[in-house]
């Protein structure tokens, strides 16, 4: 039997962000004056594998963009060490090169972050907020978290010199979390073969020291929170904590795991909607198509 070729997928292209690099950026046109949503998908994925079944049922009522982050997928490629704050310069330069004034960041785990940096550092770019599977921090408050994290950053060098080795390594776990079983498994293992091992391990450490405790009350735009409640990675408890730390945050629960984007698209995909939609109608933007 062949491989399985993977979803159906909208249309991409590559990006040249001057004096950033090179990345690649799905791109579904949506209706016509529809807001925008730009897609940040979750550690270790990429865009297609974090979102290939949101991207149609978004696109019926918005614009929709996905990209890859830095050293995921086709992200861009730098010799710099990772940092979650260039992931969100990023957007902003991404949404430059396309002629977007306003947008929507819609952040998956590691992506939550980057939509709440893009937010603090890019504030006239942003129109609303909207945050699933994630939360203000990522290592919890133990040594052997701590430890956790600081050790990818170690394997990040040992990366450069068995890059093989280590992809293969990374990939299978991650795949055997979300997706064991399914007609995906197999193209999902070659999206996340795409990457730099070395600058995903480096992304995980990021992720650790990655803190919005001090300032994520500051959030002015409207935001949506969607909570997966048997979330086994990012505790449902974390999740809502930071939604009620957001002023004015609503909050979209799904019945799913960390991996709910894949493993259950069923479930996850009408809260997606929903939130995004809440969004859009408290942003002034003009109102997506109605969901119903």
């Amino acid at each position: 039997m062949p491989p399985y070729p993977g979803p159906p997928l909208p249309a991409g292209h590559r990006i040249t962000l001057p004096g950033r690099g090179v990345t690649f950026v799905r791109d579904v046109e949506g209706p016509a004056g529809a807001p925008v949503l730009l897609l940040l998908h979750g550690w270790t994925a990429t865009s297609d594998l974090n979102w290939f079944a949101c991207y149609r049922p978004l696109g019926r009522h918005f614009r929709v963009l996905a990209m890859d982050q830095r050293g995921h997928g086709r992200g861009i490629r730098s010799w710099r060490p990772f940092r979650l704050e260039d992931c969100a310069d990023d957007v902003a330069a991404v949404a430059e090169s396309l002629g977007v004034d306003r947008l929507i960041p819609v952040g998956y785990s590691m992506g939550g972050p980057i939509a709440e940096l893009t937010w603090r550092r890019h504030r006239d770019i942003v129109a609303g907020l909207v945050l699933c599977a994630t939360g203000r921090s990522f290592a919890r408050r133990t040594a052997a978290s701590r430890t956790f994290f600081a050790s990818l950053l170690g394997l990040s060098v040992a990366a450069r010199l068995t890059p093989t080795l280590v992809r293969r390594g990374v990939a299978g776990t991650v795949m055997r979390r979300r997706a064991v079983g399914t007609p995906i498994a197999e193209w999902g293992l070659s999206e996340l073969r795409r990457g730099d091992p070395a600058t995903i391990l480096q992304a995980g450490s990021a992720l650790g020291a990655f803190s919005s405790h001090g300032w994520i009350g500051e959030v002015d735009v409207p935001t949506a929170v969607v909570v997966t409640t048997q979330d086994q990675l990012v505790s449902p408890r974390r999740q809502l904590a930071m939604a009620e730390a957001i002023p004015g945050a609503t909050i979209h629960p799904v019945n799913a795991d960390h991996g709910a984007a894949v493993a259950d698209p069923h479930r996850f995909v009408p809260v997606l909607l929903e939130a995004c939609s809440s969004v859009a109608g408290r942003t002034g933007l003009p109102a997506p198509l109605s969901l119903t």
